[in-house]
């Protein structure tokens, strides 16, 4: 049994068309997208210019709950994804997943506040949803830090009280 999340995931892009290019090859993997934040500027760091000069991050969120002890594949995946986008690499891709409690997400790099999970993969505790609210932490990235995901967040994880109601619990087998 595994505890039963919602699975998003974060996409760094250059224009639409690379997003819609991105949310296709995700969810004929994943499963159809409930959810498409709205698209906004990615301008908290540069660490990604190599992609382009100018980026938006937009997230998706699947339909159903999913294992959250599958997250390193879902990461692995994700990064031949990236692959796939060219030599170049043309989209960042970041899945996590989300429950009552908090945002998680997968990474790569390993950091002070990251867990080793296997096959080179990590993930960190976000966010949490305490006191009806997105709660950040120190290490927290600013652009999460700022809100402006909060509206997605809330939405997810209302899809995941909705769906877990209905099976009856928050495990699966």
């Amino acid at each position: 049994m595994q505890p039963a999340v919602v699975r998003i995931t974060g996409v760094l892009h250059p224009d639409l068309g690379w997003l819609d290019w991105t949310t296709d090859v995700l969810s004929r993997e994943w499963g159809p997208v409930v959810r498409r934040s709205e698209t906004l500027p990615f301008d908290h760091t540069d660490y990604y210019k190599s992609i382009s000069p100018v980026l938006f991050r937009t997230f998706l969120s699947f339909h159903g709950l999913s294992g959250a002890g599958d997250i390193p594949d879902w990461k692995l995946f994700a990064c031949s994804v990236e692959r796939m986008s060219g030599s170049d690499r043309r989209v960042n891709i970041d899945p996590g997943y989300v429950n009552g409690s908090r945002l998680v997400l997968a990474s790569t790099k390993d950091h002070a506040h990251r867990i080793y999970l296997r096959d080179g993969i990590f993930a960190e505790v976000t966010m949490r949803y305490m006191r009806k609210r997105w709660v950040p932490f120190d290490c927290t990235f600013p652009d999460f830090s700022s809100g402006v995901y909060d509206r997605f967040l809330d939405e997810a994880r209302t899809d995941w009280l909705s769906w877990t109601s209905s099976l009856g619990g928050s495990w699966i087998p």
